[in-house]
């Protein structure tokens, strides 16, 4: 443990649990569920209303060998195919085997998914990455928002305790480095107020993603890596957090849109739309197999490249051919947001871009979701389970938050009760990141670390986050000033904290893998970099990063409390949080 925390007032109430689960997903509500029904005190935290979960946000659906004819192996085959050489094996059959099942689950919990009038049978589509029909959806385009809804209910009905519009934290750890619970401060809404702790002997991390580092995501504005962050603070482990997927089609709203940019689902690629450039050329024909349903990497970079050699900023996807009927009907989300921005795609192309959609890595865990520090879970986007690689397989995220919150459940509910021990004093204080430099990092990290990367540009990116991390320690030590404590200090922290190991990754893996394009490495070398970058702060708030020794994930072990990692493959530089 590096004892490391935000700098935030001492907690002025605390109430006691079993666990406690931060994120009101899929993942975090489904453990919570799981847990609940086996007895346990369980507390969900969630940053905004229980419902307004990462993944609501969910378009395309969730894929599982469902179909007729299709198989688990066939599942496993296109996830380890667009993971490019770096899924763990093991991870990936246990997700396509027990996938199936989970969804069953799911809807026994009222999930409700769109089937055939006549059969009954569930609705599969396909999408990039994908050889067969598996991906259940509902709603036509608004998936994520009825698993929410059935979860939510489940959730109220079984009057699991939650607590709601709070952000957590850090970690607490009792001397012996073992999880003691969170602390956590929430926003003036209901019973508690303030900063407070839930004393509790295991913690699941399930906080979603961290799209909000760059300037223009697919992500919510809560998405801001805190997860991660705390994770880090505390001592863990994280894997590949420079494999970040940006979503092939984002519907463009200009050059300068920042924030939260409108998805334009691979559903609609996969019922057989086009992408056309201004002259209605389908440039990735011959690119790829699958041309427009090549894995999200690919066309990704189709795009990418096609934008620079006509000098645009967009292409287009052209679905006009569906007809209007067909896009009320499967696609009623993605047609209202289109029109709600001037764009009809019944009768034009919409145009789209690229933009921050998914973290492919995140905190190391095991099968069971354990991480490197006793006692702490996570599961979902904020996880590296190794099932993703270097470019996650479209709607297998859903898919893996399901399956993995289960066996966090499970692995929670197995062990022997334990008491929280008391949490232990930190031994060092994070300085504050002013809001104002929240641009600053989101600027910096789109420019430097977006869709193209090159050591130039990587190097850009990290001088220019150290300089904000320098400035404010400066600012603290000579002026005895510091960004006050509060929701959007402890937010920019959190950013730049992530980013930083993002770019510092980035930047040592030289070479082009997955959703890594780096321009100035383009091959893949599989001979040094099929493995894994794992990287954890010191007690001193320095950043390792080391290199695995194959393509196989180390065994999840706690962290050791000094930093004596072996065989390290450090920065250039040392890179000081």
């Amino acid at each position: 443990m590096t004892g490391i925390r935000l700098a935030a007032p001492a907690p002025g109430w605390a109430i006691e649990a079993d666990v406690v689960v931060v994120g009101s997903g899929v993942a975090g509500l489904t453990t919570a569920l799981r847990c609940t029904a086996a007895g346990l005190r369980t507390v969900v935290v969630t940053k905004a209303r229980l419902d307004d979960g990462s993944t609501r946000w969910a378009q395309g659906g969730i894929a599982a060998a469902l179909g007729e004819g299709d198989t688990p192996q066939q599942h496993l085959d296109d996830t380890l195919v667009a993971g490019a050489g770096l899924c763990d094996e093991e991870a990936v059959r246990l997700l396509v085997t027990e996938g199936p099942d989970a969804v069953r689950r799911l809807i026994d919990t009222g999930a409700l998914f769109d089937t055939d009038p006549e059969s009954g049978a569930i609705q599969l589509t396909r999408e990039g990455g994908h050889h067969r029909r598996r991906i259940a959806h509902a709603g036509g385009d608004a998936t994520g928002a009825e698993i929410s809804r059935a979860l939510v209910g489940a959730v109220r009905e079984r009057a699991v305790d939650t607590i709601e519009n709070a952000l957590v934290l850090d970690l607490l750890t009792d001397a012996d480095g073992r999880t003691a619970g969170v602390t956590l401060h929430v926003m003036g809404e209901g019973q508690h107020d303030g900063v407070g702790a839930v004393n509790a002997p295991a913690v699941v991390l399930a906080t979603g993603g961290m799209g909000q580092v760059f300037a223009a995501t697919t992500n919510p504005a809560v998405s801001t890596g805190d997860g991660v962050a705390l994770a880090l603070r505390a001592g863990a482990e994280v894997s590949d957090l420079e494999f970040v997927q940006f979503h092939p089609t984002v519907l463009f709203l200009g050059a300068d849109s920042e924030g939260q940019q409108p998805l334009v689902s691979e559903a609609v690629r996969g019922e057989g739309a086009h992408l056309v450039d201004a002259d209605g050329v389908r440039f990735m024909l011959g690119q790829h197999e699958l041309a427009e349903l090549a894995p999200r990497d690919i066309v990704a970079k189709g795009i990418t490249r096609r934008m620079q050699e006509q000098g645009t900023t967009h292409m287009y996807l052209d679905g006009r051919h569906f007809g209007a009927e067909m896009w009320e009907q499967r696609f009623p989300t993605i047609l209202a947001a289109c029109r709600s921005h001037g764009i009809d795609p019944v009768t034009e192309p919409v145009p789209v871009a690229p933009a921050a959609h998914y973290a492919s890595g995140g905190i190391r865990t095991d099968l069971h979701g354990r991480t490197t520090v006793p006692g702490l879970y996570a599961c979902g986007e904020v996880a590296c389970t190794g099932v993703h690689g270097a470019n996650r397989l479209a709607s297998n995220s859903l898919l893996e938050g399901l399956v993995f919150a289960e066996r966090i459940a499970e692995d929670i509910t197995t062990a022997a009760p334990r008491v929280p021990g008391t949490p232990a004093a930190p031994a060092a204080v994070q300085p504050l990141i002013a809001p104002e430099a929240r641009h600053d990092i989101q600027r910096t990290m789109s420019q430097g670390a977006g869709v193209l990367r090159s050591a130039r540009s990587l190097n850009d990116a990290a001088d220019e986050l150290e300089a904000v991390q320098l400035n404010a320690v400066h600012d603290r030590d000579s002026h005895g000033k510091s960004a006050e404590p509060g929701v959007d200090s402890w937010e920019t922290t959190n950013l730049l904290c992530v980013s930083r190991v993002l770019v510092a990754a980035a930047l040592e893996r030289e070479e082009t893998r997955g959703c890594h394009w780096r321009e100035d490495r383009p091959d893949r070398d599989d001979t040094h970099w099929r493995r894994h970058l794992v990287a954890r702060l010191t007690p001193d708030r320095r950043l390792v990063v080391r290199r695995t020794a194959t393509a196989a994930f180390p065994p999840v072990r706690p962290a050791p409390v000094e930093p004596a990692p072996t065989a390290p493959h450090t920065l250039p530089k040392e890179q000081h949080q």
